[in-house]
């Protein structure tokens, strides 16, 4: 016999977590149903191995730094194997015991195995149904998208999930895909010893990003060795003696010991596609942006709403679903997420850009200045990096941010605050940034861009 609940998620990843955290105590059964590990993506095969890849990578950089600003000689030997014990430690060695028992502490009934939404309120799982008498949350997320090059299939190659947890350490890597995920490894590697190429068939990389960004990154990665092949896109991917052979539109051929796709990412909708929910033109759940609804009683949280791939987000969809569940009229905002590319060093941004802000129609104002040439920077010993801001002349507020710092994560904040409280640029012109700080840096070229405002 069907099991019902008042809600049914399926997906117990991040956005699982937080309905599950956010229902507690309101009496609303809830039933999460999870095909691999709780958690999700983030914990085992994405941010969390992955930041901690590059951490060991920037210990050594550092470390060799140290020649310049304090040492005579500094001199290591890479011990790969303990790189990857602590990687897979952080990523909870891929057990997931005690995040399953903290949801069911909340109240929620975690089902495990792969679930499939058969009609707009019951979901299968092996031969068993749970329906969903008040509403479905669909929260399953996305996985890697891979493109159709010749010879892909034929080869064995990694995603993210095998490069963020690697047990072998390259000495050749060649990554397609100049994104996020692509260039954070690309570097994870570089500092780890192994010769690395990126493959990226745009004109540009970081491609969501304004293009001073990967303009000013571009150069700190070629330092350390990387080779970055922009608008030569793989037309072939074969089999070669010690790995595999990509050859690229120019004629060029490319070899490597391992090769890493990280061509972005595409929903996991083979769960819900027959169910008759609307996918958006690139395949994500359509739902209304502020209500996260899909359809009447179905909600969408997290990546597989395709309004962005970030942990931080499907914690927050998470949160807003739940408060409408308990009866509440919450609503999402998206006009101030903010994302970062943790390469060193590291690429923050939220809000529009300036292309994305003219097209809107917005009278645009910028303002840019390299945090390199400020006490801090040069303290830091950092050179080569931009921070720039895009403004609206007739409401003086702004509306965009890009910074490649170290930090610049961190410096990000008031930034994000900045966007979602509509702060006059007057106002922000006249905060008093701490000195020496890395954000000391905002403070003149917030008031460049709140004088150009005036």
């Amino acid at each position: 016999m069907p099991q019902e609940f008042d809600v049914v998620c399926l997906g117990g990843g991040v956005a699982g977590e937080a309905i599950a955290g956010g229902l507690r105590g309101s009496g609303l059964r809830l039933a999460v149903i999870e095909r691999e590990l709780v958690g999700g993506e983030c914990p085992y095969w994405g941010c969390v191995p992955s930041k901690t890849l590059l951490r060991s990578g920037e210990t050594l950089a550092e470390a060799g730094r140290a020649r310049n600003l304090a040492a005579s000689r500094v001199e290591w030997d890479l011990d790969f194997p303990k790189v990857s014990k602590r990687v897979l430690w952080m990523a909870r060695d891929l057990d997931d015991t005690r995040p399953a028992a903290a949801l069911e502490a909340t109240g929620a009934k975690l089902i495990r195995g792969a679930g499939k939404v058969v009609d707009l309120r019951t979901v299968e799982v092996e031969g068993s149904q749970y329906v969903a008498t008040k509403a479905l949350v669909i929260a399953n997320g996305g996985t890697a998208a891979i493109p159709p090059i010749p010879g892909l299939d034929q080869v064995e190659y990694w995603t993210n999930r095998q490069a963020a947890i690697p047990r072998e350490h390259p000495e050749t890597l060649i990554v397609l895909g100049g994104g996020a995920v692509g260039v954070e490894l690309a570097q994870a590697f570089a500092r780890l010893g192994s010769k690395v190429t990126v493959i990226e068939a745009g004109p540009t990389f970081l491609g969501l990003e304004e293009p001073e960004a990967g303009m000013a990154l571009r150069p700190h990665l070629e330092e350390e060795g990387i080779t970055i092949l922009l608008g030569d896109a793989a037309e072939r991917v074969d089999k070669g003696g010690v790995g595999v052979v990509v050859k690229l539109k120019s004629g060029k051929s490319v070899t490597g010991e391992r090769l890493l796709v990280a061509t972005g990412r595409r929903a996991n909708f083979e769960a819900w596609q027959e169910a008759g929910l609307t996918r958006t033109e690139r395949g994500w759940l359509k739902v209304d942006p502020e209500t996260l609804e899909a359809h009447v009683g179905i909600y969408g949280a997290g990546d597989i709403t395709g309004i962005g791939g970030f942990t931080h987000l499907a914690h927050y969809h998470g949160r807003i679903v739940a408060r409408r569940l308990r009866g509440e009229d919450a609503r999402a905002d998206h006009s101030a997420v903010p994302r970062v590319t943790y390469t060193d060093p590291e690429v923050a941004s939220v809000g529009l850009s300036e292309k994305a802000a003219r097209e809107r129609g917005i009278e645009v104002v910028t303002a840019f200045t390299d945090p390199a040439e400020t006490a801090r920077g040069y303290i830091h010993d950092f050179k080569g990096g931009v921070v720039k801001l895009v403004g609206d002349k007739k409401k003086g507020v702004l509306v965009g941010a890009t910074l490649v710092s170290p930090r610049a994560g961190e410096m990000l904040g008031e930034l994000v605050l900045a966007l979602k409280a509509g702060t006059p640029l007057s106002i922000l012109a006249d905060l008093i940034h701490p000195y020496p700080a890395f954000n000391r840096v905002l403070g003149a070229v917030l008031q460049e861009l709140a004088t150009k405002a005036a």
